[in-house]
């Protein structure tokens, strides 16, 4: 069982997820720019991204399954160690394989990191107390996100006009100084996460490895039974292209807008930083939403609003407005993450939870890296501003997606169901699912804290 309250968790899972999203604000208004410096061109650099949507594909679900079985705390550690590595070959890259290499690593990162913390906080939480709500946590971790981010965009921007210094570019100087960040947030999750496990070692390791596609199929036939699970995470497709435009394409078209990309990259620093306390703030009115709409409808809203505040990014003529979209383009982010989350954790019960997060991650980024060739060879061949009103089609087309979630929850206001039940047909089949997994490696969630 777990020795930490249910407040002990959410702290310490709000403390991780805030220096694990620091470095990644250091990051964010510099990479394509700094890639374009370096000498590729914005379709190569819709190629290299491909390498870790690539690699996110084929191990997103085995690494979600290993993380079920083996437990969080280790794969965790791995995912934080690889992404220090490919960090400090990003800074040292000057050629195209040098940055397909680093972005590579980014998606064995990124598959691994996927879930596991999340997974660790829900499941913790439930074992120190089975009534307690983990959705607020949820909520606040949108908040931390939204606060690290921008306070890491704005040190990013605070460097990029400090430098150069000696032969180190402007824009090497935030991927210098994430590499430090990201070192520290390895020290703390080795410090503050705490996970039982009922083996460890090579035993342990062995037995994971046995349990982990087993844990990957329990995944698929709750994806199955569930047509809700299903269309939320389709919803990922539509999504994981349509970011393309705010993540890869916004840098491009500021610098076409202002004339130069050093201003470009000065100015998204602090912009980058004020839109994602407008993230945080938008994820803080997750609860007001919850209330009058329902999490349904609101992620659904959600949708079409980016798409909307996605065409004004491509269509103001001048930098405020193109900044303001920008801004609008992060408030509503920032609230439809949780809701979407909150939603995929209403399907899920059982120790495979990292493994249907990791499905739907895995659909995410994929159709990322498909968005960035696509985007940006249209970008290339036509205008960024017409790419960028293609991705907006592709958000907001998602919207109706949602429908299958706002039944279940109707269906739930109706009548009595278990907090954290999935649709209908899941408590059913819940009894052999923890037979066949009860061999798991960790002990079960229950061990988890």
């Amino acid at each position: 069982m777990s020795t930490l309250s249910v407040r002990q968790i959410r702290r310490r899972y709000l403390a991780l997820y805030g220096l694990r999203w620091l470095p990644s604000g250091l990051l964010i208004p510099v990479m394509i720019l700094l890639m374009q410096e370096r000498g590729l061109s914005l379709s190569q650099i819709g190629l290299v991204a491909t390498a870790q949507g690539l690699i996110v594909l084929a191990l997103e679900l085995p690494t979600g399954g290993f993380a079920d079985a083996l437990g969080r705390k280790p794969v965790l550690v791995t995912a934080w160690v690889t992404c220090v590595i490919s960090l400090a070959v990003f800074a040292v890259a000057d050629s195209f394989w040098l940055f397909f290499l680093s972005w590579a690593l980014q998606g064995v990162y990124r598959a691994l990191d996927s879930g596991p913390l999340e997974s660790w906080y829900v499941d913790a939480t439930l074992a120190a107390d089975p009534d307690a709500e983990y959705e607020p946590g949820l909520g606040h971790a949108g908040t931390v996100i939204g606060i690290a981010i921008g306070a890491g965009a704005l040190l990013s921007g605070g460097l990029v006009a400090l430098g150069p210094i000696g032969p180190v570019s402007a824009l090497t100087l935030p991927v210098l100084a994430a590499i430090a960040l990201q070192t520290v947030a390895l020290v703390a999750l080795l410090i503050l996460l705490v996970e039982t496990r009922s083996a460890k070692g090579a035993g342990a390791l062995r037995a994971s490895i046995t349990e982990a596609p087993r844990m990957v199929g329990q995944a698929f036939g709750l994806l199955r039974r569930s047509r809700v699970l299903l269309a939320l995470v389709a919803v990922e497709l539509f999504w994981g292209f349509g970011m393309v435009t705010f993540e890869s394409l916004l840098p491009v078209r500021l610098a076409e807008v202002v004339g130069d990309a050093d201003r470009a990259a000065a100015l998204l620093g602090p912009a980058t930083s004020v839109a994602w306390l407008a993230n945080a703030a938008g994820a803080a009115l997750t609860p007001l939403m919850l209330r009058r709409l329902g999490a349904a409808p609101s992620a659904a809203l959600l949708r079409v609003l980016q798409g909307v505040t996605v065409v004004g990014m491509g269509l103001f003529a001048g930098p405020v407005g193109v900044l303001i979209a920008f801004l609008a383009c992060y408030a509503v982010h920032g609230a439809s993450n949780p809701l979407h989350m909150g939603l995929l954790h209403r399907q899920v019960d059982g120790p495979y939870r990292t493994s249907v997060i990791s499905l739907n991650s895995m659909m995410g980024q994929p159709a990322g890296a498909l968005g960035a060739v696509v985007l940006t060879a249209l970008a290339d061949r036509t205008s960024i501003s017409l790419a960028m009103f293609v991705g907006a089609v592709v958000l907001a087309v998602a919207a109706p997606l949602y429908l299958p979630a706002w039944r279940a929850e109707r269906r739930r206001r109706s009548g009595p169901v278990r907090h954290g039940a999935a649709d209908p047909v899941r408590p059913a089949d819940r009894a052999a699912d923890m037979a066949m997994t009860s061999g798991n490696a960790d002990g079960g969630r229950e061990a988890s804290a």
